[in-house]
């Protein structure tokens, strides 16, 4: 009820020069080699505008509906209060394997592979062309300075496979260290993370949202049947994709020095809306809240991250517009501006 009346009232409250719909009026390419990817935005890429001074990105699950997610993301911009000053991108990672999906594309856009484009993998159709460089590209764009003068922050947000990818891009990308502009990272209810050691909680583990589990982290029990337990995309063996020009050391380092927080909905512990339940995610525990809660310990305890936090999100389950709009989730994904 609270997203439908927000909704309703966001059509009327924006000015006429944000774009408020997820139509292709509001969509833009991002150029990408000799092909490009596509993103639905409030404001335009290459119009300069001085009143933005924060970016947050969000990005889709598994069915690909940047349309939806854009529609999320303006609603909880609203609710925040953030619409004059900050610009919402939803970025299309479309896929086209001819299997197992047929998003429909444009002249010249990238297809990426229908699971694989939130690992780091390369397109279907561009050679040397890998899913994490459309986000480099957009962040780099965004931080340039030459459109968003006083741009301050930017957030970068998924929910499920979502998740998945900024969990994996905050841990793997090159130009974090290199933009301008600072960035967070935002990683709501993925169905697996990527661990930085082979060692796992045992099965019935117990672990709270302070990282602090009853149990210790030990080797696998059942590696001698999950072989590909640790490897990339869950650990950091046998890197692949963008990740396979870094280091498993280089990968640690930053993921215990850039900032994350974990948005964890406190009801989405059923085996729901495409959860992976292969050996390789069972290994980091039996529902979406529980890994979620074990990876916390696993880098804040066990590996001391600097800043990394938890949040759980009260009377959610495994769905983005619940947890995007929720009181506890704006601050994160609008968090005050300094000199503010």
């Amino acid at each position: 009820m609270r997203l439908l009346l927000s909704t309703m009232l966001l059509a009327c409250a924006l000015p006429a020069q944000i774009c408020k719909t997820s139509t292709p009026a509001c969509m833009e390419r991002v150029p990408l080699g000799n092909a490009f990817s596509q993103v639905y935005r409030s404001h335009p890429l290459t119009v300069a505008n001085s009143k933005i001074e924060r970016a947050m990105i969000i990005i889709h699950g598994q069915g690909r509906n940047a349309n939806d997610y854009f529609q999320t993301g303006m609603a909880a911009a609203f609710l925040a209060d953030a619409l004059d000053n900050t610009i919402v991108i939803s970025p299309r990672f479309a896929g086209h394997d001819s299997n197992n999906c047929k998003d429909v594309l444009v002249t010249g856009e990238i297809a990426w592979d229908c699971g694989d484009w939130k690992n780091g993998f390369e397109s279907l159709n561009t050679k040397g062309v890998y899913s994490y460089d459309f986000l480099d590209k957009l962040l780099t764009m965004l931080a340039d300075g030459k459109v968003f003068a006083n741009l301050k922050l930017i957030v970068v947000s998924g929910h499920s496979a979502g998740g998945q990818i900024v969990n994996r891009y905050s841990a793997a990308n090159k130009v974090h260290e290199k933009l301008r502009v600072p960035v967070r990272y935002v990683v709501s209810n993925p169905s697996s993370y990527v661990y930085l050691d082979d060692q796992r909680l045992p099965r019935d583990f117990t672990c709270d949202t302070k990282g602090v589990c009853k149990e210790s982290f030990r080797n696998y029990a059942d590696r001698r049947n999950c072989t590909t337990y640790n490897q990339w995309m869950h650990g950091l063996d046998n890197l692949k994709g963008y990740a396979a020009s870094l280091t498993a050391e280089q990968i640690r380092t930053q993921v215990l020095n850039r900032p994350v927080t974990y948005l964890l909905g406190e009801l989405d512990t059923l085996p729901i809306a495409g959860f992976d339940q292969s050996c390789i995610s069972m290994a980091q525990g039996p529902s979406r809240f529980d890994r979620g809660k074990a990876y916390f310990a696993h880098v804040k305890t066990k590996h001391k991250a600097k800043d990394h936090a938890l949040v759980p999100v009260p009377l959610c389950g495994h769905n983005n517009r619940c947890i995007w709009t929720a009181d506890v989730a704006l601050p994160i994904l609008f968090p005050k501006l300094e000199g503010k």
